[in-house]
C-alpha cells in the first residue's frame, strides 16, 4: 500500500493562491501538513485592479481563512510576481515565519487574449510579465535558499496553449511554452543540489476558462481533481524534468522527443533536403533527449553518407 503523502515540516509558496487552481494547491497541501504562503494580490482575470480590495478581506486572507478553519497553517501574501521588491518582501516573510522553502509552485497568471495582428505590445508584455519573469522572479528569490538547505521542489504552470498553440493567445502561448524551457534547465542546474523542477499544464473550470469550457465540463473540471497530481509533482518523491497534463481526474504525460535524424551530405541542396524530408520527420525511435548537448552529441556521432 502507497504510504500516505505528507508534507509535514514542509514550507510552500503559492502563487495565485486566491482561487481555483492556486486555492486548491494550497489548501490541500496545508491540509497533508504543510505551512503555506498564499500569495494573490487580488484583481480582474486580465490584471488590472489589483489590491482593489483595501480595507476588506483580499482573495489571499480568504483562502488563510480557510486553511486556519480547516486546523492549517497560512499567511497571505498580496504582492505582485511581477515586483521584485514584493516577491523579496513575501521569500523573507515565509523565512521569518517557518524559517525554511522547499516548495514554490508558481501559479499565478493573467489573460489578455486577442488574434495576433490585433494585439498590441502592451497585450503581449503584460502576460510574459506575469506567467514567465514572474515565475523567473520568485523561484530566483527561492532558489539560494533551496541550494542552502540542499532540498527543493517546483511546479510550473504550462498550458495546452503553450504545448500545441491556441487561437487568440500569441501571447499566453509563448509565456506557458517559455516556462517548460526554465523548468528544463532549472532540472539540469538543480538536480546536485536536491531541487526538481516540474510543469503541469492543467486543465480546470476556473476564472481564466469559465468562458470557454462547454456546459456541464466545469461539474468535472474541477481544480482539486488537478491539485492531487500537482501535490505529487512536489512531494518528497517527485519525479523532474516532468511535463504532466491533468484534467478531469485524467492524468498524462507530455514530452519534448526529437526523432533520430538522417545525415546528408555537408553539400546537400535544398532539393535533396526536400526529398529527406519524410525520412526526417518519421517518429520511429523518437526519443526525449536530457540536455542540449545532447541534441548536439547525436548530431556528431551521426555517420555522414559516404559519396
Amino acid at each position: 500500500m502507497t504510504q500516505a503523502l505528507r508534507f509535514d515540516g514542509r514550507v510552500a509558496i503559492v502563487t495565485g493562491a486566491g482561487g481555483g487552481l492556486g486555492r486548491a494547491h494550497a489548501r490541500l497541501l496545508a491540509a497533508r501538513g504543510a505551512r503555506v504562503v498564499v500569495n494573490d494580490p487580488g484583481g480582474a482575470v486580465d490584471g488590472t485592479n489589483a489590491g482593489s480590495a483595501s480595507g476588506a478581506m483580499g482573495a489571499a486572507d480568504k483562502v488563510v481563512a480557510e486553511i486556519r478553519a480547516a486546523g492549517g497553517e497560512a499567511i497571505a501574501d498580496t504582492g505582485s510576481v511581477t515586483d521584485p521588491e514584493a516577491v523579496a518582501r513575501m521569500v523573507e516573510s515565509a523565512m521569518q515565519a517557518w524559517g525554511r522553502i522547499d516548495i514554490l509552485i508558481n501559479n499565478a497568471g493573467i489573460l489578455r487574449d486577442k488574434s495576433f495582428g490585433k494585439m498590441t505590445p502592451d497585450q503581449f508584455d503584460a502576460v510574459i510579465d506575469v506567467h514567465l519573469r514572474g515565475s523567473w522572479l520568485c523561484t530566483q528569490a527561492v532558489w539560494p535558499i533551496m541550494q542552502a538547505q540542499g532540498y527543493g521542489r517546483l511546479l510550473f504552470t504550462t498550458s495546452s496553449s503553450g504545448l500545441y498553440g491556441n487561437f487568440g493567445q500569441a501571447n499566453y502561448s509563448a509565456a506557458k511554452m517559455g516556462l517548460v524551457g526554465l523548468m528544463q534547465t532549472l532540472h539540469i542546474e538543480g538536480a546536485k543540489h536536491g531541487i526538481r523542477a516540474n510543469a503541469l499544464a492543467p486543465a480546470a473550470a476556473t476564472r481564466m476558462t469559465e468562458a470557454l469550457l462547454p456546459e456541464g465540463a466545469a461539474e468535472r473540471l474541477t481544480p482539486e481533481s488537478v491539485a492531487t497530481g500537482a501535490l505529487f509533482l512536489v512531494s518528497e518523491d517527485a519525479p523532474s524534468k516532468a511535463i504532466l497534463a491533468a484534467g478531469a481526474g485524467v492524468f498524462a504525460v507530455a514530452r519534448v522527443v526529437e526523432t533520430p535524424g538522417i545525415a546528408l551530405p555537408l553539400d546537400a541542396t535544398p532539393e535533396d533536403f526536400a526529398e529527406a524530408w519524410p525520412r526526417i520527420v518519421a517518429q520511429a525511435g523518437a526519443e526525449p533527449l536530457e540536455a542540449a548537448w545532447a541534441q548536439t552529441q547525436k548530431f556528431l556521432s551521426t555517420p555522414q553518407p559516404k559519396g
